[in-house]
């Protein structure tokens, strides 16, 4: 059997990149909800942080899905 190591330390780094930029993502959701509670209890609207948010959020979500259809493919 022979490895293929350089294939190997690919896989390693996009998946490592991958890693890194989805847990960016799903934090600026979080801060996006947070601006949101932020703002309601000042008595504002914080339409663009919610929608941007749900963007966060649904980003991850096709990430993850297409993770899964590589998987299963």
């Amino acid at each position: 059997m022979k490895i293929d190591w350089a294939a190997l330390g690919s896989v390693f780094g996009v998946s490592l990149v991958i890693t890194v930029a989805m847990v960016g993502v799903f934090t600026l959701g979080i801060v996006g909800l947070s601006r949101h509670e932020r703002a309601v209890a000042q008595g504002g609207s914080a339409a663009p942080a919610v929608a941007g948010a749900y963007a966060c959020f649904a980003a991850c979500a096709a990430v993850v899905a297409y993770g899964i259809y590589l998987i299963v493919a």
